[in-house]
């Protein structure tokens, strides 16, 4: 008869998550966020307790933004490490569906645990519940469905001896990785079982790498050989999968050009000649033009997302292939590709091998050199002659001044507004882990939480953080955690007063510029927002520059400063980098009154058309 141990099911849970582990011995989960409340404070709250020697609890300030913070953490840590995130019934539990589903779009690791409503539904309805008035089993957290690659609700104790096995199944798979869900009972938290001793033994998860089917793997490379005009779009699967140096010598062996997606970014050094950098609507000059005459397009751990893919107009040559190496099946067949399903290091060593010797001509080295020729005038620093008119610097200028003042160990993160777009062509990524943006959902907020999770990940990385004025005032309240737990990282604020994103394309597909930059928005008073009071309020090293002078001064001094560091300037919100980039496709209304709209729609369907017979 197989020993028990008598515990509640919100210890059984804890101690279970403490007893998972990576392939070096390290506990997979490294740490839960919490914020208590009815439906997890008594169950899972004490359960944190007893084990808060083994697994650290860290207190946030929104459930969103502590989810994003252990989102980032794994993204910067490929995926092998993740953490738990904790929170009451009702408005906490909804709070963490964003994050859920940035988390489902980027294919990131994360273990969310909201309470939920009894089981024995005695006090039918508690406090936050939400009635359905048809369905007597819905609560709150079945809106974590479709944002979630595994759910479960915990309805009784001895219901956690499937589910948490198959919650981190879905947690190291590198197929179905993604968020899960385990919403529980507040009630059945707080019940016991005899749990089996042996459930909770060490358990050590390893990474599975897919190879690829052999006759798969034939066709690509046939379809490789026959090629004359090769290139890789190399996606954030290169980095989870560890596979940059396979990259880098699958590139170089045969001589094939490389092309970053925004999460694929320093999959390669900016400097190497076979790196011919970003690619589609925020892409360069250099990899949009290879892209445009290849005929053979082997994207590697991509999702081929539209902004890569310029809405599928970018690859405009007729007798294309493109072969699609992914861990998922899902994105291996996207818009006809081949499919290769494999992990993305092995798929590319087994490419390799079977290629031989095979070997194409060099990309023409001009490329490379007239994009920097190009964009490098942007991002030098403003002349200060008496004939200079920049009255306010550029973002393409703050990013200059922040490369010049970064290192090796240096890595810049975004997600949304103006710098994602300018970072991805601009941005000269040393190394892999040098480049963090989360660019496939885009989500405002995630910045300075996130940053948090990458300097908790790599506490010896030099942390850089972009966000404007706009995604400051969306979600910054874990710089008060930041500043709490003394977590070092440095946030460049460009205050551009709104969002001159937005604004920007509002112009370009014909609308008149509203509601997007605060003069242009209704108010009775002027906006006098105060980021660097507010920043110091919540205990960060806060400071206003005037110029990208001050700028390179003030970054010079992060290193000597504890805790977060916020640097304040005011940006142009009008300029952007003209060059590059390729069609996108946003909707032009078809009908309009303004002469500037008919205008614009009669070239968004001559686009539509001319993208409709490539």
């Amino acid at each position: 008869m197989s020993k028990t141990i008598r515990l509640t099911a919100a210890q059984a849970m804890v101690r279970y998550l403490g007893a998972q582990l990576t392939e070096d011995g390290t506990p997979f989960i490294a740490g839960v966020w919490a914020i208590f409340g009815h439906g997890n404070v008594a169950g899972i709250g004490e359960a944190l307790y007893g084990a808060r020697e083994t697994l650290p609890t860290w207190r946030g300030h929104n459930e969103q933004t502590m989810a994003h913070a252990a989102i980032a953490y794994a993204k910067q840590l490929r995926r092998s490490r993740a953490m738990a995130v904790t929170s009451s019934i009702g408005p906490g539990a909804t709070n963490m569906v964003t994050a859920a589903a940035l988390a489902h779009v980027n294919r990131l690791p994360v273990l969310l645990i909201p309470g939920d409503v009894f089981a024995n539904r005695g006090p039918d309805p508690v406090l936050q519940q939400i009635e359905d008035f048809n369905d007597g089993t819905i609560s709150a957290n079945d809106v974590f469905r479709p944002v979630s690659r595994y759910f479960d609700r915990i309805m009784r104790p001895e219901q956690l001896l499937t589910a948490l096995p198959r919650a981190f199944r879905t947690l190291t798979d590198p197929a179905d990785c993604g968020p899960v869900t385990l919403a529980f009972c507040q009630d059945v938290q707080a019940e016991a079982h005899d749990f089996p001793l042996s459930f909770f033994e060490p358990t050590v998860w390893h990474r599975r790498r897919i190879r690829p089917d052999e006759a798969e793997l034939q066709r690509a490379v046939d379809a490789i050989r026959s090629a004359t005009h090769p290139v890789i779009v190399a996606g954030g699967g290169v980095h989870y999968s560890d596979a940059t140096a396979a990259l880098l010598e699958f590139s170089e062996k045969h001589q094939v050009p490389v092309t970053e997606t925004q999460a694929g970014k320093s999959a390669l050094a900016w400097d190497h000649p076979l790196n011919l950098g970003p690619i589609g609507v925020t892409g360069g000059e250099a990899a949009n033009a290879v892209c445009a005459e290849a005929d053979l397009i082997l994207g590697v751990g991509t999702r081929f997302q539209d902004f890569t893919t310029g809405s599928w107009s970018l690859f405009s040559n007729p007798d294309r292939t493109v072969i699609s190496l992914n861990t998922a099946a899902h994105d291996t067949a996207k818009r006809g590709s081949m499919p290769l399903q494999s992990d993305a290091r092995v798929g590319l060593n087994e490419l390799s091998e079977q290629l031989g010797s095979h070997r194409f001509d060099a990309p023409a080295e001009s490329l490379k050199a007239d994009w920097f020729g190009k964009v490098d005038v942007l991002t030098d620093a403003p002349a200060s002659s008496p004939t200079d008119t920049n009255a306010l610097p550029t973002d393409m200028q703050v990013i200059g001044a922040v490369q010049r003042a970064s290192h090796q160990d240096t890595a810049v993160m975004s997600a949304a507004g103006t710098m994602p777009g300018e970072l991805h062509k601009l941005w000269k990524a040393p190394r892999p882990g040098a480049y963090h943006m989360e660019y496939g959902f885009s989500c405002m907020g995630y910045e300075i939480a996130g940053a948090m999770g990458i300097k908790m990940a790599e506490p010896d990385r030099d942390v850089i953080c972009f966000t404007g004025d706009g995604t400051y005032m969306m979600a910054n309240s874990e710089m008060a955690t930041a500043a709490m737990m003394g977590i070092s990282f440095t946030v460049v604020v460009t205050d551009n007063r709104g969002y001159g994103c937005i604004n920007r394309l509002q112009m370009g597909t014909g609308g008149a510029e509203f509601n997007n930059l605060l003069e242009h928005a209704i108010h009775e008073q002027p906006s006098r927002i105060d980021f660097v009071q507010h920043a110091s309020s919540m205990g960060a090293t806060a400071l206003s520059v005037s110029s990208i002078g001050e700028l390179e001064e003030a970054l010079d001094r992060r290193a000597d400063i504890k805790g977060p560091y916020v640097i304040v300037i005011d940006t142009d919100p009008y300029p952007s980098t003209p060059h590059g980039g390729t069609w996108w496709d946003v909707a032009v209304p078809e009908v309009s009154e303004r002469e500037n709209m008919n205008e614009i729609r009669a070239a968004y369907e001559a686009a539509v058309t001319d993208r409709k017979t490539r």
